[in-house]
C-alpha cells in the first residue's frame, strides 16, 4: 500500500463518513487483482467518493487531467499518492504507459471515459482509451455509477456493475471495436442509475 494514499484516505475519513457519507452498492462487484473502473464524471470529487466507496484495502490510482497535478501542494500529494497525469486532446503516450503497466501489475485504475465533467449529471460520449486499454491489458472493467448531487449529511450511493471482458475480433481492436465498446461501456454505466434512487 501507498503511504501517502493511506494517510490521505485517514485524514480525509471523517468527510467522506460524516458530512458527505458514501455508500457502496453491490460490493461483491469489486474483483480481486486488477481492474479498469469507469465511472461518468460530475465533480471534481468524484475519485474520493468511488474510494471511500471501495474502502481502503483496494488502493485505486486515477487518471486526471494534467492541469491538477500542477497544484501546489495538492499536486505533490496526488502525484505522491498514485494518481497521475494526463493531457487531454492529445495523445499521451507517457499516460498510457503508466496505465497499462498499473494494470498489468494487479492494480485498479479508475477512470473517467467522458473525459469531462457532466454537472448536470447527464451523460457525454465516451473517448476510447479505456477500451484499448481493457484491451490490451486483458483486465476486466468495472463500470460505476455515481449520482450528480452529493448531499451534506446523507449518503451519497455508488454503484458497481459486474465486471466484464470487452471482446475484439483480434489481439489488439480496432478503431471501430473500441468506439463499439466505449458505447456499450456507457450504456452499462447508464444501467446502474435506477440502483441509486435518485
Amino acid at each position: 500500500m501507498n503511504i501517502i494514499y493511506i494517510l490521505a484516505y485517514i485524514i480525509l475519513w471523517p468527510v467522506f463518513r460524516i458530512i458527505k457519507p458514501t455508500r457502496c452498492i453491490n460490493h461483491r462487484n469489486i474483483p480481486k487483482g486488477g481492474a479498469l473502473y469507469c465511472a461518468n464524471h460530475t465533480r471534481m470529487s468524484d475519485p474520493l467518493f468511488v474510494a471511500y466507496a471501495m474502502g481502503w484495502p483496494h488502493q485505486i490510482h486515477v487518471m486526471a487531467k494534467e492541469e491538477v497535478m500542477h497544484w501546489p501542494i495538492i499536486g505533490w500529494i496526488l502525484r505522491h499518492g498514485g494518481i497521475f497525469g494526463v493531457k487531454r486532446g492529445q495523445a499521451d503516450v507517457a499516460a498510457v504507459r503508466t496505465a497499462m503497466k498499473y494494470l498489468k501489475d494487479g492494480e485498479k485504475l479508475l477512470m473517467f471515459p467522458e473525459g469531462t465533467r457532466h454537472l448536470d449529471g447527464e451523460f457525454g460520449d465516451a473517448k476510447t482509451g479505456a477500451a484499448m486499454l481493457a484491451v490490451r491489458t486483458g483486465v476486466p472493467i468495472v463500470p460505476v455509477y455515481l449520482p450528480a448531487e452529493k448531499r451534506w449529511f446523507r449518503f451519497t450511493p455508488v454503484a458497481f456493475g459486474e465486471p466484464y471482458h470487452p471482446k475484439v475480433a483480434g489481439r489488439k481492436g480496432t478503431t471501430e471495436e473500441y468506439r463499439a465498446i466505449a458505447e456499450d461501456l456507457m450504456e452499462r454505466i447508464e444501467a446502474l442509475k435506477p440502483l441509486v434512487g435518485r
